[in-house]
């Protein structure tokens, strides 16, 4: 039996429906986008009008303050607008983002009233670095340089107008090299910046082909359990600068170091693991050196070199001064003295300003019997930063 053949199918003269429903989609994409980016034209010109308007406002500020260096340099304020706006912060930037963004507004203005020169322990992207960035801007003039004596000659020789050196850290405690500058010259506390450290092991190897991690001896002592944990293989050598470390790494087969995230950025390194660091709550506290005085804010520090006669109940009589005033000593530090003479100097914070009745009446007891006094600045206290 012959089979009926099947009818023809009728040529469609149109798109099909889900063509159809494919360039409509494609279509509204489209025009999604560029409404998108006419919007982002937009608020483009207005950010800028702003931020110019910001800047113009910033400079006029500076231009009629009578003390031209304090307009200049102002860290309480400063700290007050970015803690203001970042609980004014509707997000999605996170805090740290939007404090970047102003603080390089108020740098690049004030480097157009005046360049200033800041000297820090290098090389770049140390952790110094990112703290006299936190400070000063990156629109200021940052001077590298390669110990913490040098950054001290740098502005006692006029050279810098600000210097930038670690202090004391959460974990290790004092920078021995800082406080011996402090007792060779007569350079001055002007402010402080207080900055999370978090620590991570960078290199171009895969984690287990590393034999050698290179760092400076703080950050190879903040991360030593962490160390002998995961990285047992590895020898531990001390360099300069974390970011030294990086420099090797990134040069030298098998080797790693411990750096910053913004380290590895510049030098090319993957980051093998992060926030390695024991203490996850690790600070290291810097000091703004130079020869400017500050003015009290009512959330200051004060900071003192002093030499007591080398006897036994002379530190005793000197602790009771605070208790018996009532003043918060927030940290207290021995220093062997040089040469052939026995005893120590040691370092004193306490809560106040020099200027405050309480920390004057303070001082000038301290110095009825000491050997040696020095008030190494007042200065607003910080909150650590992220």
């Amino acid at each position: 039996m012959a089979k009926k053949p099947l009818p023809k199918r009728r040529a469609t003269s149109g798109p099909t429906v889900s063509s159809a429903s494919s360039a409509k989609s494609a279509s509204a994409a489209k025009a999604a986008i560029a409404a998108s980016e006419a919007e982002l034209r937009r608020l483009d010109q207005e950010i800028l009008k702003l931020i110019n308007k910001r800047a113009a406002a910033t400079a006029k500020l500076i231009e009629a303050t009578p003390d031209r260096r304090a307009g200049l340099y102002d860290p309480r304020k400063d700290d007050d607008l970015f803690t203001a706006i970042e609980a004014a912060n509707p997000g999605p930037l996170p805090a740290r983002a939007v404090r970047g963004i102003f603080r390089q507004i108020i740098s690049a203005v004030r480097n157009q009233v005046r360049v200033q020169r800041v000297a820090y322990l290098g090389p770049s992207f140390s952790f110094t670095h990112m703290a006299s960035i936190e400070r000063f801007g990156e629109s200021a003039d940052l001077i590298p340089v390669n110990t913490i004596a040098a950054v001290f000659e740098e502005v006692n020789r006029g050279h810098a107008d600000f210097g930038v050196v670690p202090i004391e850290n959460s974990t290790d405690g004092r920078i021995i090299d800082t406080l011996d500058m402090f007792t060779r010259l007569p350079l001055r506390i002007c402010g402080e910046i207080q900055l999370a450290i978090h620590h991570n092991l960078l290199g171009k190897c895969p984690r287990g082909e590393i034999t050698e991690i290179y760092s400076k001896p703080q950050a190879l002592s903040q991360c030593r359990d962490w160390l002998s944990r995961n990285m047992p293989q590895a020898r531990l050598i001390d360099v300069t600068s974390t970011s030294t470390a990086a420099q090797l790494a990134r040069d030298k087969p098998g080797v790693g170091a411990i750096a910053s995230k913004q380290a590895a950025g510049e030098y090319g390194l993957n980051i093998l693991a992060e926030s390695i660091e024991d203490n996850k709550d690790n600070i290291t506290r810097f000091a703004v050196i130079g020869d400017k005085p500050v003015g009290p804010t009512g959330q200051d520090r004060t900071s003192v070199l002093l030499q007591i006669p080398h006897k036994p109940g002379a530190l005793s009589d000197t602790l009771m001064i605070f208790k018996q005033l009532k003043i918060n000593l927030t940290w207290i530090e021995s220093f062997p003295l040089r040469g052939p003479e026995t005893g120590y100097v040691f370092f004193m914070d306490l809560e106040g300003h020099m200027k405050d009745a309480k920390v004057k009446k303070a001082l000038d007891e301290m110095a009825q019997s000491a050997v040696r006094i020095e008030v190494l600045g007042s200065y607003a206290r910080s909150e650590p930063r992220e």
